[in-house]
Parts: structure tokens; C-alpha cells; sequence
């Protein structure tokens, strides 16, 4: 897995909480379109395909796991 700067994991991290009917039970999901929004600009659509940064994707549900 790729490191990435603290900083945006952290960035990354405040962003997910913030996104509107942010669900614990839904984390995955949110941190995909967290990690969606970082590479591409915007929010992704209903059947957005494009790719992800997956090893960022990954760091970034770790981080959340073992933070909250």
C-alpha cells in the first residue's frame, strides 16, 4: 500500500464526516467518494465508473476504522 501524506489522510478523513447523511454504516461508501472527489474534482454520479486511487481509498478506510 502506498503511503500517503498524513495530511490528506486527515483532509480526507474531516471531509467524509462532513458530506451530508454521512452513516458510520455506510463507511466504505463514503470514503470512496471522498477518495472519488480528491482525483477527479467532483462527486461521483449515480453510475460514475471512473477509476479511484484504490491504495489511498484503502489508507483512508483504515484510518477512520482505527480512529473512530
Amino acid at each position: 500500500m502506498a503511503d500517503h501524506p498524513e495530511s490528506l489522510i486527515e483532509s480526507l478523513l474531516l471531509k467524509v464526516k462532513k458530506y451530508p447523511r454521512f452513516s458510520k454504516e455506510e463507511i466504505e461508501k463514503f470514503c470512496w467518494m471522498a477518495v472519488h472527489e480528491h482525483k477527479h474534482g467532483v462527486l461521483p454520479s449515480e453510475y460514475d465508473i471512473r477509476e479511484i486511487d484504490e491504495s489511498l481509498y484503502l489508507e483512508l478506510l483504515q484510518a477512520f476504522k482505527s480512529k473512530n
